[in-house]
């Protein structure tokens, strides 16, 4: 019965906080301000972890629900969904933060062993990867937008 209610209890949180991240106001998250600056760091604990080796295997919300979410795919437009992606991955960040810290009412759920290996599989397979994932590619998209901006400033001084 333990096992099932922490099932029911993680389902009930993935569906509200899905629609939770789609509706808080992106501006209130800031790629370039904590927490969500990444520190020098982690880029050695990202290539210690091999996340690009792994992330594209991990299921991505945007090929479960094509329709609520646009495929991260970069296309010929990028450049242009640069601040908007660098925002997503800081409601993605923080969506699987609270996410993480929520599962473990599990724990009180279903108390002992069964509960806290379900609460460590939850966290550790369903949400930190993730997490990981959005830390690690929001210094990627932040560079490529810096270079887009200095080539746009170029561009303007040369016009001029």
């Amino acid at each position: 019965m333990g096992f099932l209610r922490c099932c029911v209890y993680y389902g009930i949180l993935a569906v509200v906080s899905f629609f939770i991240g789609r509706l808080l106001p992106k501006s209130w998250f800031h790629g370039d301000k904590f927490p969500y600056r990444c520190a020098s760091w982690e880029a050695k604990l990202f290539r210690f972890l091999r996340v690009h080796e792994w992330q594209d295997k991990v299921p991505d919300m945007s090929k479960i629900v094509p329709k609520l979410i646009p495929a991260k795919k970069l296309d010929t437009d990028f450049r242009a969904q640069l601040p908007r992606m660098i925002e997503e991955t800081c409601v993605a960040e923080f969506t699987h933060f609270v996410l993480i810290l929520l599962g473990f009412y599990a724990l009180r759920l279903w108390p002992g062993t069964g509960g806290a290996v379900v609460t460590a599989i939850y966290i550790l397979f369903g949400n930190l990867p993730f997490l990981i994932i959005q830390r690690y590619n929001r210094p990627r998209l932040q560079k490529l937008l810096a270079a887009q901006q200095r080539r746009s400033r170029r561009n303007q001084e040369e016009q001029q």
